[in-house]
């Protein structure tokens, strides 16, 4: 639908409510009026007509749309819900599961043509980071990730499933690569008297318990899985981003400016926020674009709960995830 037609469909509409509203009003306020109330139901026809105006108006919002780009924001740490527990485990996170729904509903609107996706994050969980890509790519038109101060590790990963990211030239933008870390103590524990005793099935199961050394077997074992996430992150960036995998298993986990990961070819443009809009216009064939922000659609308690602070977060923590039973194993794409 043309932004002309659109224009001419949004005025009618509310021309119309407004006319309609107006009649209504003028036939209970004044041609029928009950004593000296004529005057009183003048001011109550025009704020009917007002009221009716208004309402024509968000109607019509939703009949004849007036954006025809979508945009989703990726900000803070990437979680499954937003932390899993009564508070957010990082502060101001934003659940996966949000940002998959929001791209689908986008994707479904046949008023959007284009998805712009918003990055500021460090990074975020494994498999929810995954499922944004993924919802990205199967995308029907064109897509752009735009990262702001940061795009780092699971963030550069939701990049990958777009067609081109843009940067600003000091966005942080890499750290792709993995981290495994589990904290030892043994040594306080001996010193407060406290044992260890295994009761376990397998010979892995408590592979990184706090209270126990590692031994050689365990570390080559634990370095076997950060590898193996390490070469699954590479593969899924360097197929997504048409880059060589070598080339970026020389970036050694570094992050870089936007100017020199643009050099690199890990960023496709340096620009601002009118640049990236001019190219989706560009892209769509038209003089230029409408955004829309797509926000989750959740309740008051949902939005009260997102908002509250827990734990600070790292810079550039990345894709994290923890395997927990009886031990603690941190994995993190940095």
């Amino acid at each position: 639908m043309s932004d002309r037609l659109r224009a001419l469909g949004t005025l009618a509409a509310v021309l119309a409510g407004a006319v309609i509203a107006a009649g209504i009003g003028y036939v209970l306020f004044v041609e029928f009026p009950f004593g000296l109330a004529e005057l009183l139901g003048i001011v109550l026809t025009l704020m009917l007509a007002l009221v009716g105006a208004r309402l024509a108006g968000s109607a019509v919002g939703s009949l004849f749309p007036q954006y025809n780009v979508a945009e989703v924001a990726v900000e803070g740490p990437i979680t499954r819900d937003g932390g899993g527990g009564p508070l957010p485990s990082q502060p101001g996170s934003t659940p996966a599961d949000d940002i998959v729904e929001q791209i689908e509903r986008a994707d479904a609107d046949d008023a959007v043509d284009a998805l712009l996706v918003k990055l500021n994050t460090p990074g975020g969980e494994v498999v929810p980071s995954d499922d944004i890509k993924l919802a990205a790519e199967s995308f029907d038109g064109p897509t752009i990730a735009y990262a702001q101060d940061t795009c780092a590790s699971g963030g550069y990963w939701i990049a990958s499933g777009c067609d081109e990211l843009w940067a600003r030239d000091a966005t942080i933008v890499g750290s792709i690569g993995v981290i495994g870390s589990t904290v030892n103590a043994a040594g306080l524990a001996e010193k407060v008297g406290l044992s260890y005793e295994r009761f376990a099935a397998g010979e892995y199961k408590d592979a990184g318990a706090s209270l126990k050394e590692l031994d050689d077997d365990e570390r080559a074992y634990l370095q076997g899985i950060v590898d193996d996430l390490y070469d699954n992150f590479v593969e899924r960036v360097a197929d997504g981003r048409d880059l060589d995998a070598e080339a970026i298993r020389d970036t050694e986990a570094r992050v870089y400016l936007g100017e020199d990961a643009a050099e690199l070819g890990l960023v496709d443009h340096i620009g601002r926020r009118e640049d990236v809009e001019d190219e989706l216009a560009d892209r769509l064939g038209v003089e230029s674009v409408t955004v829309e922000p797509f926000e989750p659609e959740r309740g008051i308690a949902a939005r009260v709960r997102g908002g509250a602070e827990r734990a600070a977060y790292a810079f550039g923590a990345g894709v994290a995830g923890t395997v927990s039973d009886d031990r603690e194993i941190d994995l993190r794409l940095r």
